[in-house]
C-alpha cells in the first residue's frame, strides 16, 4: 500500500469528496481529503502527492488561485472539477498550469482513465530521468551508485546517497521533508526533520553546494527540497535512456 499513487482530493462537497475517497480507494489509491484552499496547500506540501484532483470553486479560495500557488513550487499533475462547462473556463485553468479538466456531475470510470494517464506521464518521465544524470560536474550513476564531482569519486553515506537519488528522481520538483523522512528513514521518523536537515547540510558541504546560491540542492522553506535542473540548474545534464553520456 505505501507504493499506491498518492491522490490529494481538494473540494468543498462533502459528497464529492465521500464519492472519491470511496471510489479511489477501491482502485488501490492513497487518498487525502481537502475542504478549503488552505488545508488542500497545506496538504500538498507535506504529503506530496503524485496527483491532485481541485475543484474550482472553493469558500476561502478560487482554484484558480490555488493552482497558480501551487505551481509556484511544484509541478504535480492537476486534475481540475467544476460544474463551469464554458469553453473558456477550461481553457483558462489548462493556460494556467492544469493537466485536465471535467465537469461536474462527471463518471467515476472516466476520472479514473484520466488519472491513470496522468500518471503514466509521471511514471515516463521519472524513468526517463533515472539512470544517469551529468552536467559537467556532478555525475551521479543511479544504476552503479556513483557519484563524482569534476571527475573525482564523491563518497557518501547510505543516507546521503539516498537523499541526493530521491531529490533527482523528482528533479525540478519539490520533495517534502515528511516524504523524504518517511521514504528514507521510515514512517516513525515524519516528524525527524534534524535528521534530514543534518544529512542535507552534509551532503551540501561533500558537493560544495552554497546554500546560499544553490547550484543542485535548493531548500524550500518549511517544505522540503527540490533538486536544480536546467537553466536553474546551469546546465540541462539528464542523460535519457539511448543518449550518450
Amino acid at each position: 500500500m505505501s507504493n499506491a499513487p498518492r491522490v490529494l482530493v481538494i473540494d468543498d462537497e462533502v459528497q464529492i469528496r465521500r464519492f472519491l475517497d470511496i471510489g479511489l480507494r477501491a482502485e488501490g489509491y492513497q487518498v487525502s481529503l481537502a475542504a478549503t484552499a488552505a488545508e488542500g496547500l497545506a496538504l500538498a506540501a507535506t504529503h506530496s502527492p503524485d496527483v491532485v484532483i481541485l475543484d474550482l470553486g472553493l469558500p476561502d479560495r478560487e482554484g484558480h488561485e490555488v493552482l497558480a500557488e501551487l505551481r509556484q513550487w511544484s509541478q504535480v499533475p492537476v486534475l481540475m472539477l467544476s460544474v463551469r462547462e464554458a469553453e473558456h473556463e477550461k481553457v483558462r485553468a489548462l493556460d494556467a498550469g492544469a493537466n485536465d479538466y471535467m465537469t461536474k456531475p462527471f463518471g467515476i470510470q472516466e476520472l479514473m482513465a484520466r488519472l491513470r494517464a496522468l500518471l503514466r506521464g509521471r511514471v515516463t518521465a521519472s524513468a526517463e530521468r533515472a539512470p544517469h544524470y551529468d552536467d559537467g560536474r556532478l555525475a551521479v550513476d543511479l544504476l552503479r551508485r556513483e557519484v563524482s564531482l569534476d571527475g573525482q569519486p564523491v563518497a557518501l553515506t547510505r543516507k546521503e546517497y539516498a537523499v541526493l537519488s530521491m531529490l533527482l528522481r523528482y528533479s525540478g520538483r519539490v520533495v517534502s521533508q515528511q516524504q523524504l523522512l518517511r521514504d528514507i528513514w521510515g514512517a516513525t521518523h515524519v516528524q525527524d526533520t534534524h535528521y534530514l536537515r543534518i544529512v542535507v547540510a552534509k551532503l551540501r558541504q561533500k558537493l560544495g553546494d552554497d546554500p546560499a546560491a544553490p547550484r543542485w540542492l535548493k531548500t524550500e522553506p518549511g517544505v522540503g527540497y527540490r533538486f536544480l535542473e536546467g537553466d536553474a540548474g546551469r546546465g540541462d545534464g539528464l542523460h535519457r535512456p539511448g543518449q550518450g553520456a
